[in-house]
C-alpha cells in the first residue's frame, strides 16, 4: 500500500477502490448500492442477485487484510433505502459480522435516504473527523478538507491505440473523491464537468496499483 499526504492527513488509496486510514485503523468506502440487482428486478428488469454477496465478499476481505476496526461508508451504500431489507440471508449476515466487528457509520447518500437503520451501526448525514469532512457529494464550496463519493470517478485513457477505464480516486487540494466500491456500478469519467465543477480544474486522477500511486493530471 503507497502512502500520501491529503491536507496533512497519511491515507492510502487502495486498488480495491477503498481509501485506508492508518492513524484511525479506518476503511472508508463509498457507493456499494447493495441490492442494486434486486431493484432493478422489481422493475422487471432481471439481472444475476449476487452483487450484495459480491460487494460484501470483498469489503470483508479488505477489512480482514487491514486490521481495519472503524468502517465509513460514504453515501449510497444501498441502491435505495429499503435496500436493506431485501438483503439475501448469507449477505444479511455477511454485514451484521462487519457491522459488530468493527464501529461502522453509514453516511446517507441520495439513493438511501432516510436509511432504515436495521443492519446495524450509526447513521449520519455527515461526520468531521480529525478535522476531515466525510459526506457523500463534494461541495464546491466547501473550504475544509473533504472526502466523498458519489461520482463513481473512472479514468479512461488511451493505451497503445486500446481505450483502457478503470475506476480511481480524483484529488485536488482540499478535496478528495472515492470511486464506487459496489460489484455493480458504472462509473463518470473523472474529466467529467460535474466532477471538475466539484472539485475544481487543478486536480488529477490517482491510480494504485500494486506498490505504486499513478497520477494523471486531469487538465491534460
Amino acid at each position: 500500500m503507497v502512502r500520501f499526504s491529503f491536507s496533512g492527513t497519511e491515507l492510502m488509496p487502495l486498488p480495491q477502490g477503498a481509501l485506508y486510514w492508518p492513524a484511525r485503523r479506518a476503511l472508508l468506502v463509498a457507493d456499494l448500492h447493495l441490492e442494486k440487482a434486486s431493484w432493478f428486478a422489481r422493475l422487471g428488469q432481471m439481472l444475476p442477485p449476487y452483487d450484495s454477496l459480491a460487494t460484501l465478499s470483498d469489503l470483508t476481505a479488505l477489512t480482514v487484510s487491514t486490521g481495519a476496526e472503524e468502517i465509513w461508508c460514504l453515501g449510497d451504500s444501498f441502491h435505495d433505502r429499503n435496500g436493506c431489507d431485501r438483503l439475501p440471508v448469507r449477505a444479511r449476515e455477511m454485514l451484521a459480522a462487519l457491522t459488530s466487528a468493527t464501529r461502522w457509520t453509514w453516511i446517507t447518500g441520495n439513493h438511501d435516504p432516510g436509511i432504515a437503520d436495521h443492519c446495524g451501526g450509526d447513521i449520519v448525514e455527515e461526520a468531521e473527523v480529525d478535522g476531515l469532512l466525510l459526506r457523500h457529494e463534494a461541495d464546491p464550496a466547501e473550504t475544509r478538507p473533504e472526502l466523498s463519493g458519489h461520482f463513481h470517478p473512472k479514468l479512461r485513457i488511451n493505451l497503445r491505440g486500446r481505450q483502457v477505464s478503470r475506476r480511481c480516486f480524483v484529488a485536488a487540494d482540499r478535496k478528495l473523491i472515492l470511486p464506487a466500491f459496489g460489484s455493480l456500478t458504472g462509473g463518470l469519467d473523472a474529466a467529467h464537468p460535474e466532477i471538475v465543477r466539484a472539485v475544481g480544474t487543478r486536480a488529477e486522477a490517482l491510480v494504485p496499483v500494486a506498490d505504486r500511486l499513478l497520477r494523471f493530471p486531469l487538465a491534460a
